[in-house]
């Protein structure tokens, strides 16, 4: 009753899943992930047991084939699920039991596996593994939800649309450096469940992104003076401490204290101040 796509970063410190279903809260079941180890996606009847078994199996460096392999051979259950699985090496590996409801099936390739069930067709699939693949230039949580994007436009789950779930891991690249959860979103129950996950997405880059250096604005000068006025219309007026304080006060309101860097603005931070003061 899903479709999704598992997946690593080209350099290995990413893992993560991407799943769209007709089904309530699809990302409270298919994904695991664990940094540096892998990503498992189980779905159909789903085997809840899997996640946390495949990852063990991953953790002590077991290639994704045989973690599929072992987990559905200790599986009576088998023939009803649909799994997929990535390491931090080589190709991905899916599996689609016998009594999956039609469209159901699933590919993979080198750090990859795409597999749904109940889907309009194959060309969901190859939706997914085109995207993914000519996706490489996209930053990794974006091309992975263009991949999904790609295979609901493709028809998705031929039952209709319910639910979407992102969940990306690197290590320490959770919320300030605390948590190795990258990107955890989730969408439970919507009319549009992957456009609203890439909605959700836009704004967690917006306030957990990192600063690129190369951008960044000196707070000097006329940067200085603008932000100070832009910060007093924001009812954050500049005080003897100087407009970084005003600055760290505004951003704490706004969850942009990610972005904020000392002695300089991120101009994404500044357009955000901009637009949100009329600036």
């Amino acid at each position: 009753m899903t479709f999704s796509i598992v997946a690593r970063s080209a350099d290995g410190l990413l893992h993560g899943v991407a799943v769209a279903s007709k089904f309530l809260a699809a990302g409270a079941l298919v994904p695991a992930a664990e940094a540096e180890v892998g990503a498992l996606a189980s779905q159909a009847h789903a085997n809840l047991a899997y996640r946390a078994q495949g990852l063990t199996m991953l953790r002590t460096g077991v290639p994704a084939a045989d973690v599929v392999a072992g987990l559905i051979a200790a599986d009576p259950g088998r023939d009803d699920r649909q799994l997929g699985v990535v390491g931090t090496t080589g190709d991905g590996a899916t599996w689609t039991g016998p009594r999956c409801h039609p469209w159901a099936g699933g590919q993979s390739g080198d750090g990859w596996a795409a597999q749904g069930n109940i889907l309009a067709g194959p060309e969901v699939i190859d939706a997914l593994r085109d995207t993914w693949l000519g996706g490489a230039g996209l930053p990794f949580p974006q091309r992975l939800l263009a991949a999904l994007a790609a295979g609901d436009r493709a028809g998705g789950d031929r039952r209709g649309r319910q639910s979407a779930a992102l969940f990306v891991v690197q290590r320490h690249g959770g919320y300030a450096g605390t948590g190795d959860e990258l990107v955890d979103l989730r969408v439970d129950d919507h009319r549009d469940p992957v456009g609203e996950l890439g909605r959700l997405l836009d704004i967690h880059t917006l306030l957990f992104g990192k600063p690129d250096p190369a951008t960044l604005l000196d707070l000097t000068g006329p940067v200085a003076d603008e932000v100070a006025a832009l910060l007093a219309t924001a009812g954050h007026p500049v005080g003897a401490a100087g407009v970084e304080e005003a600055l760290d006060a505004w951003a704490g309101v706004e969850n942009l204290e990610e972005r904020i860097v000392p002695g300089r603005i991120d101009p994404i931070v500044l357009d955000h101040l901009r637009r949100t003061t009329g600036g």
